[in-house]
């Protein structure tokens, strides 16, 4: 029985991935990713020539037997997300799950991932820490916002370019005194990192925005 190998890719610049992981894409029998024109960018700056198997939040139940399956019989994968690191608010997580459970190895390849990141650069409290990911769209958002306002650690959010004014919004009427970063376009060219108050970055942050944001919430205590 082969390994499932959780690899970790760039989250913007392609040069932020490990040797290990180029080495294991190389090796891998076929490579399990959410969307093949996003990882054939990857594979094809890095001249590497392998089987896809999509894999995303719509077919994931569907393909965890087949893929279990070919592994059983012997050949290895590699489980990539569009960016960053598997299974953190990706698909894979039931995969690695059901692969455990059949007693397959299972092998991670570390490396970029968007929230450490945006936390090492913050300049925010990082002592003790809750990521939360992406927050209900809509049933049960407010009553999160309500719960996480009671949170005394550094609170770490993921939220789409649609909603990201939603967001510093609702933060200012639930915590307005909690000092905020949001970081965008990380590892990228046009890179941001603003920290203030929810109604300070409301108003610095523009309208043709683009691309996934990191938002960070400080403790209680950071003034």
């Amino acid at each position: 029985m082969s390994s499932l190998y959780v690899v970790a890719t760039p989250i913007g610049n392609l040069k932020d991935i490990t040797l290990r992981a180029l080495e294991t894409l190389e090796e891998v029998g076929f490579i399990i990713c959410e969307d093949t024109r996003i990882t054939s960018r990857l594979l094809k700056h890095y001249d590497i020539r392998k089987e896809l198997v999509s894999f995303n939040a719509r077919t994931e139940e569907k393909k965890i037997d087949y893929v279990l399956n070919r592994i059983r019989y012997g050949e290895t994968a590699a489980l990539v997300s569009d960016a960053g690191t598997p299974c953190i608010s990706d698909p894979g997580v039931r995969l690695v799950n059901s692969a455990r459970k059949n007693e397959i190895n299972v092998v991670g390849i570390p490396g970029a991932n968007a929230s450490i990141l945006a936390l090492s650069i913050a300049g925010l409290p990082t002592d003790s820490f809750v990521f939360e990911g992406f927050l209900p769209q809509k049933k049960g958002r407010q009553k999160k916002l309500k719960e996480l306002a009671q949170e005394p650690r550094t609170i770490v959010l993921y939220e789409s370019v649609y909603r990201i004014k939603k967001l510093l919004s609702e933060l200012n009427e639930y915590m307005p005194d909690r000092k905020i970063a949001v970081a965008r376009e990380l590892t990228k060219k046009f890179e941001e990192c603003y920290t203030g108050t929810p109604l300070d970055l409301s108003e610095r942050i523009g309208d043709n925005l683009k691309g996934e944001f990191v938002v960070i919430i400080s403790t209680v205590r950071e003034k």
